[in-house]
């Protein structure tokens, strides 16, 4: 994972405020919950004193009991109570486990991956979207985080994944990308067209106005949106749990119809249209091997990888830049 970003690790109807919530993300057994105002905290899963999950405790006051022997965990790790010393007995400052920031907006929860120093304010999200309603769903996908990334900005695959849904037409030659970068955002403008055997495709720089093209926005480390119309996008999250696996919460935005039962109606038709293309994607990706991306790997690229080998690139001098452990 690349350090100091933050991450969308959850979305907020998964944590309500009656449990802590045991899960593994960024390759890290971690356990979530609300205190009494709602906010939500987050720990490594693993007690100091004997190293059981605190995941499997209760909730005292807003405050995370561990199950093994009782000690009482705040929001910053801290230990403030050791039953077996009694009320007033002293709890050494050293007794306490790592915690992690959290920022909550949108419906996701996002955690700080890094060094507290290095902390932004927030998070970046694409904000426009917040005038949009829209359906959701998760899926666990048995690849490193980074394969399901590239996955959304490869178009080449599109008529041979997608036939029967957006790669109906048969438009194998792809004119373009134009790749742009900017502060972590990655935005790609593509057109794929039909093989006619003469047609021979576009380089970028050869694309005039591409900014009328169909376009994709990714920004790092791990949300993305895919810009179908004026009044719809889609969205997703790929959220790493560890070298193997991945977990992709999809969202079909929209803003065509707002009459609440044909809304919730046209959101739900939206989100099975999306199930049915992520799946397309899905059982071809877990087939790919290695299970995780790398700048340099052994495998032979084409111009219209370019998405791929720009993500790749940047990926890789963030890793660097941030010193990756």
């Amino acid at each position: 994972m690349i350090e100091n970003q933050w991450y969308v690790i959850l979305e907020s109807k998964e944590l309500t405020g009656k449990r802590p919530l045991r899960t593994k993300r960024l390759n890290q057994q971690l356990v979530l919950w609300r205190d009494e105002t709602g906010s939500v905290c987050c720990l490594s899963d693993r007690c100091c004193h004997r190293g059981a999950s605190l995941g499997c405790g209760k909730l005292i006051n807003g405050m995370l009991s561990c199950p093994f022997h009782g000690f009482l965990f705040d929001k910053s790790g801290s230990v403030k109570l050791i039953p077996a010393n009694g009320l007033k007995g002293r709890v050494p400052e050293t007794m306490k486990v790592r915690a992690y920031a959290t920022y909550e907006a949108y419906g996701l929860i996002w955690v700080w991956w890094g060094e507290d120093e290095k902390r932004t304010k927030e998070p970046f999200f694409f904000q426009e979207l917040a005038s949009f309603s829209y359906s959701s769903f998760r899926d666990s996908w048995k690849v490193h985080y980074s394969r399901a990334i590239e996955n959304q900005l490869d178009v080449v695959h599109l008529p041979f994944v997608h036939g029967n849904t957006i790669g109906r037409g048969d438009k194998t030659v792809v004119n373009g990308p134009v790749v742009t970068l900017e502060n972590e955002l990655l935005t790609f403008y593509v057109q794929n067209v039909k093989d006619d055997g003469e047609t021979i495709p576009l380089r970028a720089e050869e694309i005039v106005d591409y900014q009328k093209l169909f376009h994709l926005q990714f920004h790092f480390p791990n949300i993305w949106q895919n810009f179908i119309s004026d009044k719809i996008r889609a969205f997703a999250a790929f959220v790493p749990v560890d070298e193997e696996n991945s977990i992709i919460y999809i969202r079909y935005y929209q803003r065509m119809v707002s009459i609440p039962l044909l809304r919730e109606l046209f959101n739900y038709l939206g989100k099975i249209s999306s199930i049915i293309i992520l799946r397309q994607d899905k059982r071809v990706v877990e087939t790919q091997r290695p299970l995780k991306s790398e700048y340099k790997m052994n495998e032979q690229l084409v111009p219209g990888d370019r998405p791929i080998i720009t993500y790749r690139k940047h990926r890789q001098f963030l890793m660097d830049n941030n010193k990756e452990k």
